[in-house]
Formats: structure tokens, C-alpha cells, sequence
């Protein structure tokens, strides 16, 4: 096996798990395999397809991947087919020709293929030795990605009872592995659950503050370097992306919405190194095999944990250091729950807001990130410190935040805990909208006691105190606050309090930098246009030759003769043969030019300037909104934000010059009458000073619609 590892694929060694694995199903016994994305699970089946008679039945439910996965395996001189929906009738019945001739040993279909009675019939003329179900989580409908066709599987332990099943996935909690195991009928299978962290990964969470020059300035410091950035929805991926071309970078969306063609087009100019940003909603990325994306931003918040740790995954599959950035907004929760509310069923809604909950408690820790995902996949990280997350490389500062807690917990008592954060945090800074009024919390002492913290520290703070166990979360869709037994006792004996400061966000680390941290990038670069010259040529992503990994390599001990060349990690004995003499030539012209030395290779262990005229993602929101015809309070609570804000962004989107049918927000005849006679009196346009003269019964959000209608 390990002769067929090195003929094949270039490795020397196995990767944790993977011999062990390989040796389950050799002995034809069935595997239940648990592995981060990057692990080597596809290993896990191919290596063993080689060495078996027949055919190695792999179901996926990734279209794109299938053509990816097989490329790379007929460049590592492997006989791999596909047949989905993409294929003609003639190139599916040529390729079923070839497996009935035993000319095949590896054939991916999708699980829809399995209803085919045609296809059925063929499976029973060929022998297959091997059945690899990846993506097995897409089988329960507790997991994060539940796909009906996935059904079909249980057709194959019927068919095929005595050959052995290896189920695949990267994500999956307790209560989906059981159910996998019970759906497949795997209750004999032999569970191998590898690590989930992957530690050449970083993660952070920033403010959803400035996010759009944060990624300018971010793409500026990794410029050439893959990146996919999630987005909430279809029109955001598009936005988003036309106004990264504006600044310079190549950027394409990625979408469901988007025509076939389109959206094949734009992913394999990405995964050719032909655009270096694709900006996508969560149809994109499960489908392709690129191991050197660089950074996976989520410019909106994931609707779980599953999702985010699968997404966050795509990055550095190569093993090299590579980061994961989340921009987060509490707005983009009530969003998320606008949407759950439309879930009919009961018990899926309540699991879609336990999910989307553990999500927030992610975006709001004070302690280490890589801590809470691994825990929450129920692994035990012991190491107090990740340093790989903004967590861990901040330097800890805290504050005195007694007085502050006691007056967010005094508020939650007086208002009779039975309220949400917003609505306690609108008491504390003294908001005045018709709610608080009607229940007369306006009297209350606390009303208006806190001017020193904004909105959203103070929502920190909560977090903070929550998880403290000090104040508790009740409910689903709206979760009130109320004290624990531990909060009363805390204020009740006036205890001190330190919690952690926000300000300090750390830039991201570059852990498990490799000894080939020191490699020639000049040579690099050259060794990189050579591979993407062969891979234009033999129409395959450039990955497909070498990965990143094997450049940098080559980079570093510039390997000039066949032997040297061949014991670099990822060069087996087919890409020896192919690209081996070319790729040392270019080292041995650059090694002379720069009079390099050639070192020997180990037996390697595989183990704010110019922006353009935008308008930003939050004003669209706003824009698609207004078009719905949705109220201003409506907008408000959907969003998360004031009404005050929801009515600044239709005054810009207005004064932009953006096509935006507002007639339905008039006032009443009267009350604009009333309005524009207060706007005469005070001589200006200003609001403030309407407002003293108006009094109590209006609200800077009314003002700032009228004055809108009173210019126009």
C-alpha cells in the first residue's frame, strides 16, 4: 500500500487514521470515517480501489467535484469516470461501456442516479468491491445539509449485502453520526473519528464595522491569493463582487440564481487561478477541491456551527497556514431568524434556533474560538491557549465592569425579566419608542442610566454575562433575560466584577508555519506560471499538476536531479514522468542564475485609499426592503437596527439617485402638515430642533421620512 501511496500520489507516509482505515475495508468490513475537511478522506477509498477487484462505487452529491476529483486522479494515471447529469447519453453508455470491460476502477455518480432502474441494472453487471458514500451527513435530517436523494442509498445495502460501505464526512455532531449509522445500516461499521482542528487554520470574529475596507485592505495584503467570501444572499454575491472589480481585484459570484454555464464559467476561472476572489452564497464550495484558498471570509453570519466549520474548512486543505474571518452583526441574527420563522415545521424550526444561537455564542466569546468548536463537535482541546484565533492572540486587557452589570441585571429585574437584550439595552440608553412608553418603563430608574457604553458594547457585555452563567437566555425565536440563582447572589452581595475589553482584535496569525516558510518566492512564481502554461494546456486547474505545498517545496530545496525531484512531497511516479524534466530545468537555469545551491529532500513525512461611488451591503438590504413595500418598524425589527437608521439609509439611497418607489412611507396628510410647519417655524432642515418644537409624539425616524416629501 505504501508503494501504491508513493507510485500514485507522491506521499510517503499515511496521514493519521488513514492506514488503519484502508486496512477496515480491505478486510471487507464496513467504516463509518469522521474527518475535517483536508484530513485525506478521499484517500481512504481510492487507495483501496487500486488494489481491489472491480469497480469502487463512489456516491457524492458535488457535480463539480466528480469532474475535479477525476482529473486529479487520471493525472495521477488512475482509471476514474463520472456519470451525472452533465454527460450526453452516448459519453454515459461510452463510460458504462469501459466499466463492464473493467477498464475503470473508480466511478463517482450522484445519489439521484440510484432511482434510475437503468442504472440499477448496470450496477448489477459490473463488480464493485467498494461502496464510498461521501458527504454521508447530507442523510440525516438533523444534519445541516439534509438531501433527500441521499434516501436512495438504502437501495444499495439491499443490492449489494456483501460488499463493504465506508460513509464520509467532515461535519458531524453525536446526534447526526447515530443517525448516519442507522440510515445506512452501518450498525457493524468500524467508527474512526479523526481530530476536527485543523491547526494551519486562524479564526477571528470582527465587528461588522468598516467590513468592506477591512477586505480591501485584507485582499491588498494577500493579493494573488485565493479567497471565497460567504454572503447572506444571491444580490449581496453580486454587488459585492462587481464593487471588488471596481477596486481592482478579480472577483466573481457564485449562486444558485446564476445560469448554469455562468456559474460553471466562474468557478473554473477560480479554480484555474483565472480570478483569485469568488464571492458566493452556500452553493458554492462543497464542489470544488481547491487546496490553496488562503482566506474564507463570511461577510454574514452562518445559519450554524456545522455550516461554518464545513465553509471555514475549504481553506487550506494544502495544510499551509491560512485564515478564516467572520464579520459579525447582531442584525444579521434577526435576519437569519426572519427566515426560521418561515419554517412550518415545529421541531425543525426550534432545531434552526438552537443552531443558529450556538452560532452567536460563537461570534460573542471572550475565550478561545478553537476551544468552542471543537467542544461543540465533542472533542477536548487541552491547551488553554490556541494561538491561532483572535482570542488567544490578544493580549487579554479587562476592565471594572461592576457598576455596568449591575445596572444591565437591575434592568432586567425592574422590567420584569421578561425582555429580550435589545429591548433592555433601549431602556439603559433611555430610547424613547412607543413600547417602552406604553409600559411606562420610561419612569423607571433604570431608563437612561448608561451614556458611557454604546449599543453594541453593551451587547457584548450581556454576552459576557451570559456566559458567566450570571444572566440567562429563555426562548427560541425571541430569548428574554432573566438572573440566575448565581446573578441574584451577585448582586444581592454586590460582588466585584472583571470582564474582557473589545477593543483589542488581533491581526491573524500564521500558525504551523513549515520549515519551507524560508523558500525562494522568485522561484515559486516562476515554478507557478509553469504550472498554470501545463494545466491551461492540458485543460485541468493547476492544482491538478502540483499544489502549492509541492511548489514551495521545490522552492526551497531546489531539486535538480530526478532522484532529489522525486522524493518532493506530491510528485509520484506519473508526474515524475510527465513534468519532471521540465519543472527541474527551470530550477536548474534559476539555480545557476542566482548561483543557488540544490539541497538535498528528506523522505519528507507527509503530515484607505480611493474607494468607488457604492452604496454599501447594508443600504442594499434597506433597498430590497423599501421595494417589498415593508414598513420602517418592520425593516427595523427584520434588521436588528433603529428605525432612526433604516430611515438614514432611504434618505441616502434617495439622495443617490436610486430608483426607489417611497409613496407608501408618506404621512398621513396631517401629521406632514404638522411636520413641515414645525420644519418653517425652526428655519432649517435640522431635527433636533423640530423635535423640541413637536414634542414627545414623533420620532426621528417620522421626521426624517416627512423631510423627505417636504424637499421633494
Amino acid at each position: 500500500m505504501l508503494n501504491i501511496l508513493k507510485t500514485h500520489f507522491g506521499f510517503d507516509q499515511f496521514r493519521p487514521l488513514q492506514e488503519e482505515i484502508i486496512e477496515c475495508v480491505m478486510a471487507q468490513r464496513d467504516a463509518f470515517v469522521l474527518m475535517p475537511t483536508g484530513a485525506g478522506k478521499s484517500l481512504c477509498f481510492q487507495l483501496p480501489a487500486l488494489k481491489m477487484p472491480g469497480v469502487t462505487l463512489v456516491i457524492s452529491p458535488l457535480i463539480a467535484l466528480m469532474k475535479d476529483q477525476v482529473d486529479a486522479l487520471k493525472a495521477d494515471g488512475i482509471p476514474a469516470e463520472f456519470i451525472n447529469s452533465t454527460l450526453t447519453r452516448a459519453e454515459i453508455d461510452r463510460i458504462q461501456t469501459a466499466a463492464l470491460r473493467g477498464e475503470i476502477k473508480i466511478l463517482y455518480a450522484a445519489p439521484e442516479r440510484l432511482a434510475l432502474p437503468e442504472f440499477q441494472y448496470f450496477l448489477q453487471k459490473i463488480v464493485v468491491s467498494l461502496i464510498a458514500i461521501d458527504e454521508s451527513h447530507c442523510i440525516s435530517e438533523w444534519g445541516h445539509d439534509f438531501r433527500p436523494d441521499y434516501r436512495n442509498l438504502k437501495v444499495l445495502r439491499t443490492r449489494f449485502p456483501a460488499v463493504p460501505v465506508m460513509a464520509l464526512t467532515a461535519t458531524a455532531t453525536r446526534k447526526v453520526r447515530e443517525d448516519i449509522i442507522c440510515q445506512l445500516s452501518l450498525e457493524k461499521a468500524k467508527i474512526f473519528t479523526s481530530s476536527f482542528n485543523r491547526p494551519n487554520l486562524s479564526y477571528a470574529v470582527l465587528p461588522k464595522k468598516n467590513s468592506y475596507d477591512h477586505l480591501i485592505n485584507l485582499f491588498r495584503e494577500h493579493r494573488d491569493e485565493a479567497a471565497i467570501i460567504y454572503c447572506f444572499s444571491r444580490k449581496d454575491t453580486e454587488h459585492l463582487a462587481a464593487d471588488l472589480r471596481q477596486e481592482g481585484f478579480k472577483a466573481l459570484p457564485y449562486h444558485a440564481g446564476l445560469e448554469s454555464e455562468a456559474r460553471r464559467t466562474n468557478q473554473e476561472k477560480f479554480i484555474r487561478d483565472e480570478a483569485q476572489i469568488i464571492v458566493a452564497t452556500i452553493a458554492f464550495g462543497m464542489g470544488i477541491d481547491k487546496p490553496d484558498v488562503r482566506l474564507v471570509i463570511h461577510y454574514h453570519l452562518p445559519k450554524s456551527i456545522e455550516g461554518y466549520y464545513q465553509e471555514t474548512g475549504r481553506a487550506g486543505r494544502d495544510g499551509l497556514p491560512s485564515q478564516c474571518l467572520l464579520f459579525y452583526s447582531p442584525g444579521d441574527a434577526s435576519k437569519q431568524k426572519h427566515f426560521i420563522r418561515q419554517i412550518e415545521d415545529e421541531a425543525e424550526q426550534k432545531n434552526a434556533y438552537q443552531k443558529l444561537d450556538q452560532m452567536v455564542k460563537y461570534c460573542e466569546l471572550a475565550t478561545c474560538r478553537r476551544h468552542y468548536l471543537l467542544a461543540y463537535f465533542g472533542e477536548n482541546y487541552p491547551q488553554e491557549k490556541c494561538d491561532g484565533c483572535d482570542i488567544c492572540l490578544s493580549p487579554q486587557e479587562y476592565f471594572d465592569a461592576t457598576i455596568i452589570s449591575q445596572k444591565i441585571m437591575s434592568a432586567i429585574i425592574r422590567t420584569g425579566q421578561r425582555f429580550g437584550m435589545n429591548y433592555i439595552i433601549d431602556v439603559l440608553v433611555g430610547a424613547k419608542h412607543k413600547k417602552i412608553i406604553e409600559r411606562d418603563h420610561h419612569n423607571l430608574s433604570v431608563f437612561g442610566i448608561v451614556d458611557d457604553f454604546s449599543k453594541e458594547d453593551l451587547g457584548r457585555i450581556v454576552s459576557q454575562l451570559v456566559s458567566k452563567k450570571l444572566i440567562v437566555k429563555s426562548g427560541d425565536e425571541y430569548p428574554t433575560l432573566q438572573l440566575s440563582p448565581r446573578g441574584n447572589e451577585f448582586l444581592k452581595q454586590r460582588e466585584k466584577i472583571n470582564l474582557t475589553k473589545f477593543e483589542s482584535i488581533a491581526k491573524l496569525s500564521q500558525p504551523g508555519e513549515a520549515v519551507e516558510a524560508a523558500y525562494d518566492k522568485e522561484l515559486f512564481e516562476k515554478l507557478r506560471h509553469l504550472r498554470k502554461k501545463i494545466a491551461d494546456e492540458k485543460e485541468v486547474p493547476p492544482y491538478v499538476i502540483f499544489s502549492d505545498l509541492t511548489l514551495r517545496q521545490m522552492a526551497f530545496y531546489l531539486p535538480q536531479s530526478e532522484d532529489n525531484f522525486s522524493r518532493i512531497s506530491g510528485v509520484g511516479d506519473e508526474k515524475l514522468k510527465q513534468y519532471g524534466e521540465i519543472f527541474t530545468e527551470v530550477i536548474q537555469t534559476y539555480a545557476r542564475k542566482n548561483d543557488r545551491p540544490e539541497k538535498d529532500v528528506p523522505v519528507k513525512r507527509s503530515a484607505s485609499s480611493h474607494r468607488p461611488n457604492r452604496l454599501g451591503p447594508t443600504y442594499r438590504e434597506t433597498q430590497e426592503l423599501v421595494r417589498e413595500k415593508m414598513s420602517i418598524e418592520k425593516m427595523a425589527s427584520l434588521r436588528g437596527l433603529a428605525a432612526g437608521t433604516i430611515a438614514s439609509h432611504i434618505e441616502k439611497l434617495v439622495s443617490n439617485g436610486e430608483k426607489l418607489d417611497i409613496d407608501y412611507l408618506r404621512p398621513p396628510v396631517e401629521q406632514l402638515e404638522t411636520i413641515k410647519a414645525a420644519f418653517q417655524k425652526s428655519r432649517g432642515t435640522a431635527l433636533s430642533p423640530v423635535l423640541e418644537i413637536l414634542g414627545e409624539p414623533f420620532s426621528y425616524a417620522e421626521l426624517k421620512i416627512a423631510r423627505l416629501f417636504i424637499r421633494s
